[in-house]
């Protein structure tokens, strides 16, 4: 490859060329010699006279305490009104403005910007025809002997006339109108794309960021693999072809002299670019403060020539996008860090539920980077019971995903215990109290058992749980609330029954789904009632994405649905109150011999009956209060279960001597079980281990 021709650079900056100073006219003169201030006006920007046709300068003249306006019939033709019909009030030419551009014009007159001198601004106009068109106002603000604005002289002519798409200031604010809005690295890179391929004529243009010394591919525009050259067709990357930067001089001299480099049709490229731009190619780097950020190639297949518009444009692009994807970027950053604390507050997964099925989605705001506090929680509990539990925590910030964090650990961890549902959110309330965030949250519990579908609901400030039952109706559980947690340190939690028959349906869902801005909370009910009666249950996790397609959030959104369905074998049960009498033990083994004979269980029972005796010993001698021995089986699982007032759990000794005189009961358990573990129980613990009958 022979060394490349020294590029053309941009300059870095660029401003434009100023006007000569402007005679400024006396003031003291009487109305009728106003023209003379006119024609000082067309004296300092001629090309605005010429440019107006015939010679004639569309001239206005505004009183600055009247409003009054003198225009001439070019000013009016511009603005497309009938010069007997206008009534010489500024208001009816402001009417005329598109309102997006209102403010710039206004701010012509503002108090902040009434310093005498020069005035010139681009803006745009819909005729009374519906004819829109791009108007350019010149003019100077004059004072009055008391050095107060007075009077405003100037021109005012069609845009057009005067520039071409490639030097078009009005594209240029339109560009960066855009890139205020963006959020992310392809708005940005497409709204760039759009602003200068048209204008440039160029026939492809490609746009990447800089991470660290490789380039990666946002935009590239035409996106058919066919508009590019063969080695961009082979394997579709998200890395530039025989990246890194360093092989490819021309993109790393670029970047490191921070300029936009031309190179004419003819120069010899390193292959991954020369096809780009066969007839002329554009390196723009993209600069954000003192470091570069991304890159963008432009290139034409016929020989261009670039000329001093289009040099100007490039510069003023380059800045704006680089600034742009700069701060794109660290609002993906940030985006991104919240996303990974919100998804580590949440359960990764719900647990699989004996007779029936969960699924839960969370949604963001649609708009901004702050933290949402809702959450959901599915915790399986003994017995085929089961907590559902979802909840939202004022505020949005982290603070509110801290609390939403520690809420959803301790309402699980009162649940894990044995403790019922009023007692779970009571102590969760406390919980919140104590630690003095100065932010409560509300939330609805259910605890649901499997077996037979009965349940008990316990709401703290949220909304009601909806049920859909099997015919597709649809009711609003009449819950009785509290307030919410955090408020009152010794409020009252009723509980509210509830009964689930197979193929029922429980809803449970934050304000975002059903209130907003635009949307009372009844509607919002009445819409989620009728969208859960009309959607199938049969796929849950489809119903669940259809009833937040439509929702309008401003607010994080959690919803959890849970279909009954009932179990199709239900464990046998039967409990046994262990009185403390010396034969507790014998009365235990007589309940539990008893018991097996009426399940027919044959196979085991001397095992069965040894594990009896362990566990009831173990509770008698290590602790006081009740004890309570419960059997329960289904198909050839026998389990035993042994609940008393104690939460210390048994240990497993390391080592025993063969004179010891305890210690052994433990292992013995875990010797003739298939499994055995403890878990709390209402303050206390139950300790039980299941067994093969089969």
């Amino acid at each position: 490859m022979s060394p490349l021709p020294a590029p053309s650079h941009l300059p870095s900056q660029s401003a434009p060329p100023h006007a000569p100073a402007s005679p400024v006219p006396d003031l003291s003169r009487s109305p009728s010699e106003a023209p003379t201030a006119r024609t000082d006006v067309a004296a300092a920007h001629p090309s605005d006279a010429r440019a107006a046709g015939d010679g004639r300068a569309s001239f206005f003249s505004l009183a600055m305490d009247t409003g009054r306006i003198d225009v001439d019939e070019q000013v009016l033709e511009l603005f497309g009104l009938v010069p007997a019909e206008f009534d010489g009030k500024v208001e009816t030419l402001l009417a005329l403005t598109v309102p997006e551009d209102l403010p710039t014009l206004m701010s012509v007159v503002e108090a902040d910007h009434m310093a005498i001198g020069d005035r010139e601004l681009e803006f745009r106009i819909r005729q009374p025809s519906g004819k829109q068109r791009w108007l350019r106002l010149r003019g100077q603000l004059l004072s009055a002997g008391d050095g107060r604005p007075a009077r405003l002289f100037g021109t005012v002519v069609d845009a057009s006339d005067l520039r071409t798409q490639v030097n078009d200031v009005a594209r240029v604010q339109r560009l960066a109108a855009v890139l205020a809005t963006a959020t992310t690295v392809r708005e940005v890179s497409q709204a760039v794309v759009a602003a200068l391929r048209a204008p440039m004529e160029a026939d492809r243009m490609a746009l990447a960021e800089l991470e660290g010394d490789r380039l990666v591919v946002t935009v590239l525009d035409p996106p058919e693999p066919e508009a590019w050259p063969e080695v961009w067709r082979s394997e579709w990357r998200s890395e530039w072809p025989d990246a890194p930067v360093r092989a490819m001089p021309t993109l790393a001299a670029a970047l490191r002299e921070r300029r936009a480099a031309v190179w004419p049709t003819g120069t010899e490229l390193e292959p991954p670019l020369a096809e780009v731009g066969r007839g002329g190619l554009v390196v723009l780097p993209l600069p954000a403060g003192d470091r570069m950020v991304g890159v963008c190639l432009i290139g034409w297949d016929t020989p261009h020539d670039f000329g001093a518009d289009e040099r100007a444009l490039l510069t003023a692009v380059a800045g704006l996008a680089g600034q742009a994807l700069m701060r794109v970027r660290a609002f993906d950053a940030e985006h991104e860090l919240v996303g990974m604390l919100q998804r580590t507050l949440l359960p990764r997964r719900l647990p699989t539920l004996p007779g029936g099925e969960a699924v839960a989605r969370y949604l963001p705001a649609t708009a901004g980077l702050e933290v949402g506090g809702d959450w959901y929680d599915v915790i399986p509990l003994p017995d085929n019971h089961v907590a559902l539990v979802i909840g939202d925590v004022q505020g949005h910030n982290a603070g509110a995903a801290t609390v939403m964090g520690q809420m959803r650990t301790a309402l699980r961890a009162y649940a894990v215990e044995g403790h019922p549902p009023d007692v779970v959110v009571s102590h969760a309330n406390r919980l919140l109290m104590g630690m003095e965030t100065d932010l409560f949250a509300t939330c609805s519990y259910v605890d649901v058992d499997m077996e037979d579908g009965t349940g008990w609901c316990v709401r703290a400030g949220h909304l009601p749980p909806l049920l859909r039952h099997p015919d597709g109706s649809t009711e609003v559980v009449e819950a009785e609330g509290g307030p919410p947690l955090g408020v009152i340190t010794e409020a009252e939690f009723r509980m509210t029954p509830l009964r689930l028959g197979p193929g029922t349906l429980l809803a449970l869902t934050t304000d975002g789904l059903v209130e907003s801005a635009d949307l009372e909370f009844d509607e919002g009910m009445r819409r989620l009632s009728v969208a859960l009666s009309a959607a199938d249950q049969d796929d849950l996790g489809l119903m669940a994405d259809a009833l937040l397609d439509n929702a309008h959030r401003g607010d994080d959104v959690a919803l959890l649905l849970m279909r009954y369905d009932g179990m199709a074998v239900r464990p046998a049960r039967e409990t046994w109150t262990v009185w403390r009498v010396p034969e507790a033990v014998r009365h235990a083994r007589r309940f539990t011999r008893r018991t097996l004979r009426s399940w027919r269980v044959t196979r085991e029972t001397d095992t069965v009956l040894l594990v009896v005796s362990e566990l009831v010993t173990n509770a008698l001698v290590h602790t006081d209060g009740p004890v309570r021995l419960d059997l329960s089986r289904i198909d050839d699982r026998l389990r035993v279960a042994v609940a008393d007032a104690s939460p210390r759990t048994p240990v497993k000794p390391a080592n025993i001597g063969w004179e010891a005189t305890g210690g052994r009961g433990v292992l013995l358990v875990e010797a003739m079980s298939t499994a055995w573990g403890t878990v709390p129980a209402g303050g206390g613990k139950q300790v039980g281990c299941e067994i093969d009958v089969g």
